[in-house]
């Protein structure tokens, strides 16, 4: 079975293009879905609450924007809270991969290239759209400002640096675009896993 990466930074339309594959009934594995659901496991919140100083709430559950203004402004808390969680996150994925039968799956994950894992994929894929755009799209969907956006930006690699270590780049400003590019690749991968 092939094993995709699918990776972009904020914005950049990840989620869009993972429901095209999906439309394809491809299995798609979300990262940061899981992510969260494992910071609501009980022990999980406790551990980020106790390294962060961050009470929980009356269901024990993590403040998420509390813990996003610390995280997403500071490089070693972000690396921390990964720490806790993305162990977790791989144990699941690879309980769920060994579940698949599809030709090929996809991984979707923010920080791919940022966490050293594009070796872990046969292909990786980098969703890009200009950063205005980009901006404008987390704003609208998060209702918050530009200087958060700006800052979770800042927190990622440039898609520059992304574009040198991707296989394949989808540019989603146009979603017949989008979707026209999702095809051809879809097609190349069913024709990959034929042989």
């Amino acid at each position: 079975m092939i094993k995709i990466g699918l990776t972009g930074g904020i914005g950049s339309g990840k989620t869009t293009v993972a429901q095209m594959f999906k439309d394809k009934k491809v299995p798609v594995f979300t990262a940061d879905i899981e992510a969260k659901k494992i910071l609501d496991r009980p022990e999980v919140s406790s551990e980020v609450s106790r390294v962060f100083g961050i009470k929980l709430n009356s269901e024990n559950l993590i403040n998420k924007a509390e813990l996003a203004k610390i995280v997403f402004n500071d490089d070693k808390a972000l690396e921390r809270l990964n720490s806790i969680i993305h162990p977790e996150v791989h144990k699941y994925f690879e309980r769920w991969l060994s579940m698949q039968t599809a030709p090929y799956i996809i991984y979707e994950a923010a920080i791919i290239f940022e966490k050293n894992r594009a070796s872990d994929f046969d292909y990786t894929i980098l969703v890009t759209a200009p950063e205005d755009l980009r901006i404008k799209r987390v704003m609208k969907r998060d209702d918050i400002t530009s200087a958060d956006v700006e800052s979770r930006v800042k927190a990622q690699w440039s898609e520059s640096k992304k574009k040198e270590l991707a296989d394949f780049i989808i540019e989603n400003i146009n979603l017949k675009e989008t979707q026209q590019q999702v095809s051809k690749l879809h097609e190349k991968f069913l024709s990959f896993s034929d042989k």
